[in-house]
This record gives C-alpha cells, sequence and structure tokens, in this order.
C-alpha cells in the first residue's frame, strides 16, 4: 500500500491499493470506495485494517466486508438503503453498504440496478399502496400526485426478474392497531398475486407499537399470519417505536415577560433545535402539573417561536430548568444555527443515574457550517 501526501487529512484520493496484493476480482475498487467514505479521523486505522486484511492470503470479497462493518458504519446488521432519487455520485458508496437496496421508481431501477445486481445486493421497489394512516397532507405519502414509490400493478410486475421484495411505508404515527390490520388486509386484497412472488416485504415505519396498551400480541400475530400467507420475511423500521420517550431537551429559562399571559423564554428554539414542532404546528411535551400557566418560548426573532403552553407547581424564575419531554424524533437530524443559537450538548443519562456528556459544540461548529 502507498499513500502520497498527507495520508489522513487526503485519504480520499491518497491512498493506492496495489493490484498484486489483492485477492478476489475488484477488492481495489471496493476498498478505494470505503475508504473515501470514511471519516478523516479514522482514516489511518482503516488504512492499517484493511492493509492486515489485504495481505492475508486466501481472503475473498465477503471477508473484507467484516472490517466494513466493524469499522466504518456502526450498525453492524442488516443494512437497507433507500432513497426518493439515487444520485450518480452517490449510488456506488450507497452499494458499498447496502445488503439490500430499494428504488423509488422503476426508472431509477433501470438506471442503477445493473451496479447493484453486480455486486450481488438485493434490490427493491417502494410500493404506494395510494392509502395511508396520516392524516397530515405535509407527510401523507398517499397525497395527490405523490412522487413516493409505484402504484401500478402491471408496472411492479415488469420488475419481478430484478427485484427481489417491496417496501410499503404508509403508516404515521399509527397507534391504532385495528386500523394497521385493516388497511393491511386491503393491501393484500390488492396486491396479494403480486406479493407471493416475492421473497420480502418491509412494512415500513411509523407503527407505534411501543405506545401504552398497544396489542403486541396481535401485532406479532398478523406479521406472522402475513409472512406465512405470501411466504415472505417481513421488516419492520422501528424509528418511532425506539425513540419515543427515549429523550428529553433540557432548556434554561432567561428571561419571564408578561404580555396577556406569563412568558418564559428559554436558551433554545423550536426552529433550531425542534423544528418538527414549527412545520406541524405541533407543541412540546411541557410539563403540566401545577397553579402556574406559562407560555414556554424560544430565543430566537421568529415570533412563533413557541414551544407550547406549560403549567409548574411554583412560579418560574431565571435560570430554572425546563424539561421537554420526548425530543428525539427528528431533532438532531434537523437541528440548525439560525440567529447563531448555541446547539445543545449532547449527554447520556446513565443507568444509575449519572449524566455523561458525549459532546458540546462550539462557535468553531457554527463558523464550519457556513463555510
Amino acid at each position: 500500500m502507498q499513500a502520497r501526501g498527507n495520508p489522513v487529512a487526503d485519504h480520499r484520493r491518497q491512498f493506492v491499493l496495489p493490484q498484486t496484493q489483492i485477492v478476489g476480482q475488484g477488492i481495489a475498487d471496493y476498498w478505494h470506495q470505503v475508504l473515501a467514505s470514511a471519516p478523516t479521523d479514522k482514516a489511518q486505522e482503516l488504512m492499517n485494517l484493511v492493509y492486515e486484511k489485504i495481505t492475508a492470503p486466501g481472503k475473498s470479497y465477503e471477508d473484507f466486508k467484516e472490517v466494513r462493518d466493524a469499522e466504518i458504519e456502526k450498525f453492524g446488521k442488516e443494512t437497507h438503503a433507500y432513497s426518493v432519487a439515487w444520485a450518480d455520485h452517490e449510488i456506488d458508496e450507497a452499494l458499498g453498504y447496502a445488503d439490500k437496496i430499494i428504488f423509488n421508481s422503476l426508472g431509477q431501477l433501470d438506471r442503477f440496478g445493473a451496479q447493484a445486481a453486480a455486486r450481488g445486493i438485493a434490490m427493491g421497489l417502494r410500493l404506494n399502496p395510494r392509502f395511508s394512516t396520516s392524516g397530515f397532507d405535509l407527510a401523507d405519502p398517499a397525497r395527490p400526485f405523490s412522487r413516493l414509490g409505484e402504484w401500478d400493478l402491471p408496472r411492479l410486475e415488469s420488475a419481478l426478474d430484478r427485484i427481489s421484495g417491496v417496501m410499503i411505508h404508509y403508516n404515521c404515527e399509527n397507534g391504532d392497531f385495528d386500523l394497521f390490520d385493516a388497511q393491511l388486509s386491503r393491501i393484500e386484497a390488492e396486491f396479494g398475486g403480486f406479493l407471493a412472488k416475492l421473497k420480502w416485504v418491509s412494512l415500513g415505519g411509523g407503527i407505534h407499537f411501543t405506545g401504552d396498551g398497544y396489542p403486541l400480541d396481535r401485532l406479532a400475530d398478523r406479521l406472522r399470519a402475513f409472512s406465512e400467507k405470501f411466504g415472505v420475511q417481513v421488516f419492520l423500521e422501528p424509528g418511532e417505536a425506539s425513540i419515543t420517550n427515549s429523550a428529553s431537551l433540557e432548556v434554561t429559562v432567561l428571561d419571564l415577560i408578561h404580555n396577556g399571559k406569563d412568558v418564559a423564554i428559554v436558551d433554545s428554539s423550536i426552529e433550531a433545535h425542534m423544528l418538527d414542532l414549527l412545520i406541524y404546528r405541533e407543541t412540546a411535551k411541557l410539563p403540566q402539573t401545577g397553579d402556574h400557566a406559562y407560555q414556554v418560548a424560544g430565543k430566537t426573532c421568529l415570533a412563533g417561536d413557541i414551544f407550547g403552553e406549560a403549567r409548574f407547581a411554583q412560579p418560574l424564575k431565571v435560570g430554572d430548568r425546563i424539561s421537554i419531554a420526548d425530543a428525539a424524533g427528528y431533532t438532531m437530524v434537523k437541528k440548525n444555527w439560525f440567529n447563531g443559537v448555541a446547539m445543545p450538548a449532547i449527554a447520556i443519562r446513565e443507568e444509575n443515574g449519572t449524566i455523561r456528556e458525549v459532546r458540546q459544540f462550539s462557535y468553531d461548529d457554527y463558523k464550519s457550517s457556513l463555510s
């Protein structure tokens, strides 16, 4: 292995894997892609690991997957890749991480399917059943003129020689098992013949099966019946279920004003830190115990930067901390530096109650985000 210049800072273009040291077709190109996608601070470690693998005799393409899973991507389990539209410059990297890749349209399958097939990666399409549980048009995958997936049965069947499964994402914050059951029955009725020709079906996410009182046994029985009826492996995306009540946003009162009602201004912002509250016109999960009512508001110049209404056992004072519950969903992935508001630190509360800070953000992070 040769490296020119600074191998850590310039790893995207500096690592060269001599073909004479490679066992197996395509390993050099594969590891060029792996190293190109690695975080800079992991490049040297990866270089050493890859070198050890390359110089070991008899190693195959699959042997290198072990290093990729363990050192580059944290999940380490079967990974499904989906995008509404893959671009030419990103498809190779996506295929490098995926065990299954789901294309949004036949056009995308036609464009990139051969590349996935050449790597032996299972392919699927997104199936849009043209109905969903969403009551909000902005989040409804079945809204009129939806771009999310294929719905025409003859078009779907024309791809059966290339795909082995489909993804059907039609639930959204759905805690109603009976509604889930009824809509799945409708999918069975409308697409059953097609589904029986597949190997796997992903039913997407948005199924709130960790909610209080949710009938887990009935859900398990229904999924098992679906699997056995069509002879498919069933996947769920447990995003919503796994993050519910898993994090809070801790804010501090900076000022108290009265303008027809008591308002507490805190060192945070819905636009910067909980953007979905603004997009979907929802309120944060604030304390609601006590006789002292306040509107909790953010510190940006946006007039509607308001978390919501809260009640407390005692009057608030500057410096008090307020805990905003259930703050894990679409927060850290959507945060931004609007108005230069400081980004919340990330901390973990251990089982014994101690709090361990894992990341602080500074002005340098803000500055680097702008250029």
